[in-house]
C-alpha cells in the first residue's frame, strides 16, 4: 500500500510533459516557454517511469503511448496538473491531430521557413529540428547550445528582423509593368529619341541606323538575359546591379561597381536635368524671356527642378511611381503623336524636307553619308547611352514584390519595346524627310537645272545646301520631329517627360544601390547612409547625399567631359553583369541554378567582351579611366577583406581549380626536383607556441604545406557545434597573422595515437606532409615517465611512415599558453563569459609545459587556452623569459650565421631547411656555415668533396669546417654529468632477481638496461662530444641545424633516447634537430 502511494506521489510530481508548439503564433502565457515556442522548438521530458501508463491511461492513440520521443501537435498540449491526473487540452475543436503527418513527430517536414536567411526579406524565420535533437539521449538537454541548427541570429539580422515587423503591412511593393517595364522604358527612351535620332539617320542612312540599333540592342539583349539569370538564381534584396555582382562574384567586384554605379546614377541626374534645363532656356531665349544669361538660366532652371525631384522622392516610393506614369503618358502620347504626325505631310512643311512617306526618299536615304568627320563608331558612341537603362528596374529590386519573375519579363520586355520603337522611328524619318532643306518656298523645281536628288522628283531643289548653311532637313534640323508631329508642343513636352523621367529614375537608383553598399560594410565610414526611414526604408541621406552630387555638377552645367566617364560607368556595370552569368556558369556550382533557362555562359561572355569594346569606342580614354577606377577599388577592397560570406562564383571557382589542381597532382609522380617541406607542426592551439610556429612559417610560406596539428585529449568530447567554433577561430587567428598554415584537431585518448590520426589523415592528394615538426621536451624529467615513453614513441611512428623529423629546442621552452592574457584567439567581441560553467577542454599527459598535447588544465578557475582572464598577475621571470624567447623567430635576424651540424647523410633535409631559411628577408643577412665530420689525416680533401657538393647543389655557404675530432673522448666531468642524468631511470637488473627484473621492465619499458648502456656506449660518449663541440664553435650561431641522431626502435630504451638529444641538445642557442626519411631532397642534375 505504501509503494502504491509512493507512485502516486512521484507520478503528481513530475509526469511525461509534452510542450507542444502551434504553426502559428501561439498564444503564450509562460515567459519560459516563449523562446522556445517562438523558434517552433518542444520540450520532451521522461523523470517519471509511470508516465508511459499514465499516457495509455488517458486513452491516447497507441502510437502515442508507446513512442513518447516522436509526438508533436498543432493545437494539443499535455499537461500534468499537478494533482495526479493528466489534461488534454485542443484549442480548436475535440478532435485529435496527432496523426496528421508532419505533426506527430519530431522530425519536421519541409518547410520554406527553414531556409530563411533572416526574418527580414519575407517572413519569420523557423529553425528545424537540429540533428543532436533527434538522435542525442534523451537525458540530454537538445537546447544546451543554442539554436537548433548551430545558427546564431547576428544583431544586424535581428534589427533587420524588428524593422521588417514593423513595416509589415504598409509596405508599397511594385508589379513588374509598374516596377520594371515602366522605369526601364522610361530610361531608355531619352532626348536621343526626340533630338538626335533623325540626325543618326541622316548621317548613317537608314541601314546602318537599324544596324546601331541592333548591335546596341544586342549589346542590352545580351546583358538582360544575364541579369534574369542571375535575379532568378535566389531570393534578390535592394541593391540594384550592385547586389547581383557583388553576391555573383564577391564583394571585390561588387564594391568596386557598385561604389562607382552609384556614382554614375548621382551624376546622371545632373545630366538629364541639364539636358531639361537647356530645353527650357532655349524655349525662353525664343520668346526673350532669358533672366540674365544662358548659363546661369540653366543653373537656375536646373536647380530648381532637382529641388523639385528630390521632393518627389523623399515622398516615398509610392509617390515616385504615380508621377513616372504621368512622365510615360506623356512620352507616349509625344511618339503617338510623331507616328501620327508622319502621315499628315503638308505644303507649308514640304521646303523644310518633310514630304511624307516617299519611296524616293527612302532609297536616297537608305545608305550612309557620313559628314563633319563623323564615322559609323562615332555616330554609334553618340547613340549608345540612349540604350542604357536597363537596370532601372533592378536598381529598386528591394521595391519589387517579386523581383526574380518581374526583372526578367520586364526588362526584356522593355528592350524589345523600346528597340522596336527606335527602328520605327529611323524608318520612319528616313522615309520622309529629306537630308538637306533649305526652308524656302521659292525653291521649287526649274526646268533649266539638272537635279537627280530625291526632292527634284519631289518638286523641290535643294542643290544648293551642298555648299552649307541650309537649317533644315535630317543633317541640320534637331527639332525635326516637331515639324513632323501632328502638334509640335507635344514633342517638346515628350523630351521634358523623357529627361524628367531619366532623372528621376537615377535619382531614386543611386541612393537604393549606395544604401545596399553601405549596409554591407564594404566601405568603413560610409555606414551612417545605411540608415532607412519610413515603412518602405527609405534612404533618405542617400537621397541628400546624390541631391548634393547632382546639384554640384548642375552647377558646373558643363559635363561633355564628365559624360563620356558616366555612360562607361554603366558599360562596366553590364560587363560585369555578363562576366558574373559566365563565371557562374564556369564555376559549376550546384547552387547556381536560375530558374530563367534562356541563357548561355559563352554568350554572356560575348556580352562582357561588347561591353568593353563600346566602352573604348565611345570613348578610349575615358575607358582607361573607369578600368583604373575600378581597378583601384578592386584592390582596396580585397586589401581590406570585408567580412562577408556571400557563397560568390568566385568561391567556387577557386574550389573547382583546387580539386581540379589536386587530382592532376595525383597523377604526377614525386620528383626530387619539386620536393617541398610539408610540415605537420604539433603546435597545440596556434598560438601557444609561437616560436615553433613562426621558424616552420619561414621555411614553409609560398614553398609547402603548413599544418597545425592539436591532440586534443579531452574529458568531455565537445559537441560538433564547439568544434567547429573553435575550429573557425583558431583559422582566423592564423590568418588574421597572415600565417599560411591549416589547424587541424583531432580529439583522442593519447597522445601518441592523436598523431597516428594525424601521421595518417592530414592531407589529400599530394597535399600530405612529409615532414613531422614538433616541440623539445624541456621539462621531461619533472613528469612521468610514461609522457616521455609516448613522445620517443610518436617519433618512432612518424619514421616508421617515412616522414622526415623536425625537432626544434630553446632553453626557456616553447609553450606560452600557461600565462595568461597571452592568447589572441578570441577578439573581444568572442570573449566567451567566464563563470562557473568554464569547461576543461584539453587536458595533458604531463604537468610538461613544452608537451606536445594539448597545455594542462586541472580547473576551470584557470585559463584554457581559449579564455581570456582580465586578470594579469606579475610574469615571473621565467615567464618574462618565456615570451621573450618565444618572439625571437617574429622579428628580423641580424648579421650572424645559421651553423648547419650535417654529420649524417638523411637524403639532404639537414641542408635544405635551413636554404630556405635564408631565402625569407628575415634572414637573408645571415649565412650558412656547415660542419662535417672526417678524418684528421684528409681534412682538407673532405672540405674541398664538400664544397663542391654544395656548388652542385647551388647552395652558397660562407665556411665549412670539418671536424676530426668528434670521436674523441669527451670530458671527465661531462660524463659524470651524462651518469648522474641517467641514474633515476636505470633497470639496475644486476641488483635483482631476473624475474623481478623482467617483470619491473614490463611495468616500465622506459628504464634503461645495463647491457643497453654497455652497447651503446660508443654513441653516448659521441652526443656527449658533439655538444663539446657545439659550444666550442656555434655557441654565437642565431640557429643550430643539426642531423637528429637515431635510436633502433625495439633496442634504445625511450629514457636513454631522451637523455642523448637532452644531452646533445641542451645549453645551446636555437636549435633544430633535424632528420630526413633518407630520400634524395636535392639534387644536382637538371
Amino acid at each position: 500500500m505504501s509503494g502504491k502511494n509512493s507512485r502516486t506521489g512521484a507520478s503528481s510530481e513530475s509526469r511525461f510533459h509534452v510542450d507542444v508548439v502551434n504553426e502559428g503564433p501561439p498564444p503564450c502565457t509562460d515567459g519560459s516557454r516563449t523562446s522556445e515556442e517562438s523558434k517552433g522548438r518542444f520540450r520532451v521530458g521522461f523523470t517519471d517511469p509511470g508516465a508511459l501508463d499514465s499516457a495509455a491511461d488517458i486513452g491516447l492513440p497507441p502510437d502515442m503511448s508507446h513512442e513518447p520521443d516522436s509526438m508533436r501537435s498543432d493545437s494539443v498540449s499535455l499537461h500534468s496538473t499537478g494533482t495526479g491526473q493528466t489534461q488534454m487540452s485542443d484549442t480548436h475543436s475535440n478532435t485529435y491531430y496527432m496523426r496528421t503527418f508532419g505533426h506527430n513527430t519530431i522530425d519536421a517536414v519541409p518547410n520554406i521557413d527553414f531556409y530563411r536567411q533572416t526574418e527580414a526579406p519575407l517572413a519569420e524565420k523557423m529553425s528545424r529540428p537540429s540533428l543532436a535533437e533527434l538522435h542525442d539521449e534523451l537525458d540530454k538537454d537538445p537546447f544546451e547550445d543554442g539554436m537548433a541548427n548551430g545558427e546564431e541570429t547576428s544583431a544586424a539580422e535581428e534589427a533587420a528582423a524588428r524593422a521588417a515587423k514593423e513595416a509589415k503591412g504598409g509596405t508599397v511593393k511594385f508589379g513588374w509593368v509598374k516596377g520594371v517595364l515602366v522605369r526601364c522604358m522610361l530610361n531608355i527612351w531619352g532626348v536621343m529619341l526626340f533630338i538626335r535620332m533623325s540626325w543618326i539617320v541622316g548621317q548613317a542612312g537608314i541601314g546602318l541606323t537599324i544596324g546601331i540599333i541592333l548591335m546596341a540592342t544586342l549589346v542590352t539583349t545580351i546583358t538582360g538575359l544575364s541579369t534574369s539569370a542571375i535575379a532568378t538564381n535566389g531570393f534578390v534584396r535592394g541593391g540594384g546591379a550592385y547586389y547581383l555582382i557583388s553576391r555573383s562574384l564577391g564583394p571585390e567586384f561588387g564594391g568596386s561597381i557598385g561604389l562607382i554605379f552609384a556614382f554614375a546614377n548621382a551624376v546622371a541626374v545632373a545630366m538629364y536635368v541639364v539636358g531639361f534645363a537647356e530645353t527650357v532656356v532655349e524655349m525662353l531665349n525664343d520668346v526673350d524671356a532669358l533672366m540674365t544669361d544662358e548659363l546661369n538660366d540653366i543653373r537656375i532652371v536646373g536647380t530648381l527642378t532637382v529641388i523639385l525631384l528630390l521632393g518627389i522622392s523623399v515622398a516615398g516610393m509610392e509617390w515616385e511611381a504615380k508621377a513616372q506614369m504621368v512622365l510615360l503618358v506623356i512620352l507616349l502620347g509625344a511618339i503617338g503623336n510623331y507616328f501620327i504626325g508622319s502621315f499628315m505631310a503638308t505644303e507649308d512643311k514640304k521646303p523644310k524636307g518633310f514630304f511624307g512617306y516617299q519611296t524616293a526618299i527612302f532609297v536616297e536615304n537608305l545608305g550612309p553619308d557620313f559628314r563633319e568627320d563623323e564615322t559609323f563608331f562615332s555616330v554609334f558612341a553618340i547613340f549608345f547611352p540612349a540604350a542604357t537603362g536597363i537596370l532601372a528596374g533592378a536598381n529598386i529590386s528591394g521595391d519589387l514584390m517579386d523581383p526574380q519573375s518581374a526583372i526578367p519579363k520586364g526588362t526584356l520586355l522593355a528592350i524589345l519595346i523600346t528597340g522596336i520603337t527606335y527602328v520605327g522611328v529611323a524608318i520612319s524619318a528616313g522615309s520622309c524627310i529629306v537630308r538637306d532643306a533649305t526652308g524656302d518656298l521659292n525653291d521649287t523645281l526649274s526646268d533649266t537645272v539638272n537635279c537627280t536628288d530625291a526632292a527634284c522628283t519631289l518638286g523641290y531643289d535643294f542643290s544648293i545646301c551642298k555648299e552649307g548653311g541650309c537649317q533644315y532637313g535630317l543633317m541640320n534640323d534637331f527639332q525635326v520631329m516637331s515639324l513632323v508631329s501632328a502638334f509640335g508642343p507635344l514633342i517638346t513636352a515628350g523630351i521634358f517627360s523623357a529627361t524628367l523621367s531619366s532623372a528621376l529614375a537615377s535619382l531614386v537608383s543611386a541612393p537604393k544601390v549606395f544604401q545596399a553598399l553601405c549596409k554591407d560594410n564594404i566601405y568603413p565610414g560610409l555606414g551612417v547612409f545605411a540608415k532607412g526611414y519610413g515603412k518602405n526604408n527609405e534612404p533618405l541621406r542617400g537621397y541628400v547625399l546624390t541631391f548634393c552630387i547632382g546639384l554640384a555638377f548642375i552647377l558646373i552645367a558643363e559635363l561633355n567631359i564628365i559624360a563620356p566617364i558616366i555612360s562607361n560607368f554603366f558599360l562596366a556595370s553590364y560587363a560585369l553583369i555578363n562576366f558574373s552569368v559566365f563565371h557562374a556558369s564556369l564555376a559549376n556550382s550546384p547552387g547556381w541554378r536560375p530558374s530563367f533557362k534562356y541563357y548561355n555562359m559563352w554568350v554572356s561572355l560575348a556580352g562582357a567582351i561588347l561591353c568593353c569594346v563600346v566602352m573604348f569606342v565611345i570613348n578610349w580614354w575615358a575607358a582607361l579611366v573607369t578600368l583604373l577606377i575600378v581597378l583601384a577599388l578592386y584592390i582596396y577592397v580585397s586589401y581590406k577583406k570585408p567580412d562577408v560570406n556571400w557563397g560568390s562564383s568566385t568561391q567556387a571557382l577557386i574550389y573547382n581549380q583546387a580539386l581540379t589542381q589536386c587530382l592532376n597532382l595525383t597523377g604526377v609522380e614525386d620528383h626530387v626536383k619539386n620536393f617541398r617541406p610539408q610540415c605537420l607542426v604539433l603546435t597545440g592551439y596556434p598560438n601557444s607556441r609561437p616560436a615553433l610556429l613562426q621558424l616552420v612559417h619561414s621555411f614553409t610560406k609560398n614553398v609547402g604545406l603548413m599544418v597545425c596539428g592539436h591532440v586534443r585529449i579531452v574529458r568531455r568530447r565537445p559537441t560538433v557545434k564547439e568544434a567547429s567554433q573553435e575550429h573557425a577561430r583558431c583559422q582566423r587567428w592564423l590568418n588574421k597573422k597572415r600565417i599560411k598554415a591549416f589547424y587541424a584537431p583531432v580529439f583522442s585518448d593519447s597522445l601518441r595515437h592523436g598523431v597516428q590520426f594525424l601521421l595518417q589523415s592530414v592531407g589529400l592528394g599530394r597535399l600530405r606532409p612529409n615532414t613531422l615538426v614538433l616541440g623539445f621536451k624541456n621539462n621531461w624529467m619533472d613528469g612521468d615517465m610514461n609522457d616521455v615513453e609516448t613522445y620517443i614513441n610518436t617519433l618512432h611512428d612518424a619514421f616508421d611512415l617515412q616522414f622526415g623529423m623536425v625537432i626544434l629546442r630553446l632553453q626557456d621552452g616553447l609553450d606560452v599558453s600557461h600565462i595568461q592574457g597571452q592568447d589572441e584567439l578570441l577578439s573581444s567581441q568572442e570573449k566567451p563569459p567566464v563563470s562557473g560553467k568554464d569547461v576543461v577542454v584539453a587536458v595533458s599527459l604531463a604537468k610538461d609545459s613544452d608537451s606536445d598535447s594539448c597545455p594542462s588544465k586541472t580547473a576551470s578557475a584557470q585559463s584554457s587556452p581559449l579564455i581570456i582572464r582580465d586578470s594579469k598577475p606579475a610574469l615571473s621571470l621565467s615567464d618574462q623569459r618565456l615570451l621573450e624567447s618565444s618572439q625571437q623567430f617574429k622579428k628580423k635576424q641580424g648579421k650572424g650565421t645559421i651553423d648547419v651540424w650535417w654529420l649524417f647523410d638523411d637524403g639532404g633535409l639537414t641542408l635544405l631547411v635551413p636554404y630556405l631559411l635564408t631565402n625569407r628577408s628575415k634572414w637573408a643577412n645571415c649565412r650558412i656555415r656547415v660542419f662535417i665530420g672526417g678524418k684528421i689525416n684528409r681534412i682538407d680533401h673532405d672540405r674541398r668533396m664538400m664544397a663542391t657538393l654544395l656548388s652542385r647543389f647551388r647552395i652558397d655557404f660562407s665556411d665549412i669546417n670539418v671536424l676530426g675530432d668528434i670521436n674523441t673522448k669527451p670530458k671527465k666531468h661531462n660524463k659524470l654529468t651524462f651518469k648522474e642524468l641517467i641514474e633515476p631511470y636505470r633497470l639496475k637488473e644486476d641488483d635483482m632477481d631476473q624475474d623481478e627484473a623482467e617483470r619491473l621492465k614490463a611495468q616500465q619499458p622506459w628504464r634503461i638496461t645495463d647491457n643497453e648502456l654497455e652497447l651503446y656506449k660508443a654513441k653516448t660518449n659521441r652526443q656527449i662530444r658533439l655538444n663539446e663541440l657545439l659550444k666550442e664553435h656555434s655557441n654565437n650561431a642565431k640557429l643550430i641545424v643539426m642531423t637528429m641522431p637515431l635510436a633502433r626502435k625495439g633496442a634504445v630504451s625511450s629514457a636513454l633516447y631522451m637523455c642523448w638529444l637532452e644531452t646533445l641538445s641542451k645549453d645551446l642557442p636555437p636549435l633544430l634537430l633535424v632528420r630526413g626519411n633518407h630520400q634524395s631532397v636535392l639534387t644536382f642534375y637538371s
